[in-house]
This record gives C-alpha cells, sequence and structure tokens, in this order.
C-alpha cells in the first residue's frame, strides 16, 4: 500500500509541476544575426521599393536613369558615361534584372529619321553598358523617336528634355 501512496504522490507532483510550466510563445522572436562589428542584433528588413522595379532603380541611380544628346547627336560624353557607370555599377549588383533603354528624339525631322536616331541612341547606351560589363542579353532596344516627348514645347529647352534614352527595368 505504501508503494501505490507513494506513486500517487510522485503524480501528483508531477502533475502540479507541469501545471505550473510557462507555455511556449505563439511567436518567436528573430534570430540574431552576425553584423560587420562581430556583434549580434536583430535582424532588420529592407524597407523601399521592391528590388527589380523601375522604383528602386531610380531610388538607386537617381537621374542617371536618362542620359541626354545634342542636337542629331548619338555620341556619349561624360556627363552620359557617368550615369551609365552608375547604371552598370547597379546592374551588376541585381543581375537578375533585364531593362529596355528607350531611344527618343525631339521633334524636328521626319518621323523616320527620328526613329532612327532614337535607335543609335539606345544602341551607344547598350554598347557602353555592355564595355562596362553589363550582358547584352539583359539589354533591349526600342526607338520612339519623337513619339513619347517629356517636354512639349518647341523651344530649345523642350527639345533638350526630349533628347535621350532611358533605361527601363522590365518586370
Amino acid at each position: 500500500m505504501n508503494r501505490k501512496i507513494a506513486t500517487a504522490v510522485m503524480l501528483a507532483s508531477a502533475v502540479g509541476l507541469a501545471a505550473c510550466s510557462k507555455k511556449a510563445p505563439e511567436t518567436l522572436p528573430p534570430a540574431p544575426v552576425e553584423t560587420g562589428s562581430g556583434q549580434t542584433g536583430p535582424q532588420v528588413q529592407p524597407t523601399g521599393p521592391q528590388v527589380g522595379t523601375q522604383q528602386h532603380f531610380a531610388a538607386a541611380v537617381g537621374s542617371a536613369t536618362t542620359i541626354y544628346f545634342d542636337t542629331d547627336r548619338y555620341n556619349i560624353d561624360s556627363q552620359d558615361a557617368a550615369a551609365l557607370q552608375a547604371q552598370a555599377q547597379y546592374f551588376a549588383r541585381y543581375p537578375q534584372v533585364t531593362f529596355t533603354i528607350e531611344g527618343h528624339a525631339d521633334e524636328r525631322g521626319t518621323r523616320e529619321y527620328n526613329l532612327a536616331l532614337g535607335e543609335r541612341r539606345a544602341n551607344a547606351a547598350k554598347s557602353y553598358l555592355v564595355s562596362l560589363g553589363v550582358d547584352a542579353n539583359r539589354i533591349s532596344v526600342l526607338s520612339y523617336g519623337k513619339e513619347r516627348p517629356v517636354a512639349l514645347g518647341s523651344d530649345e529647352s523642350s527639345w533638350a528634355q526630349n533628347r535621350r534614352a532611358a533605361s527601363v527595368i522590365i518586370n
């Protein structure tokens, strides 16, 4: 009989202790991550535009998404080169991103001339990016000629804004 009492006391103790134990939390905190200084801290999710979107690209390179040309020209000058170098750095960092370079012209000249000029401008930008190590297979070229102006005036300021090659991310 002592044995039955001892077993009962032991079971009652075990049940009592089990009732006092803490429950596991429903959600666990994030695991610590290693920082550059060897310390650990919580993992922080990045905020802002999603990688691979035009918004992310524009946030990363600023106004360098577009380069501008002189009248009837498609050569890459030093200012264009700096913008394209910023683009190349972005595309090197995100090799999964594909994009189109859109060539544009101002309103002067025939439709056919401006389409050809826009294509030469887009191809000049593409060639420069490829020379900086961007895979040519990631880049499409498209010319809009004078069909998609960003400035609608018929003056030098408007024309200068419309003579451009713009890099646009493909989603």
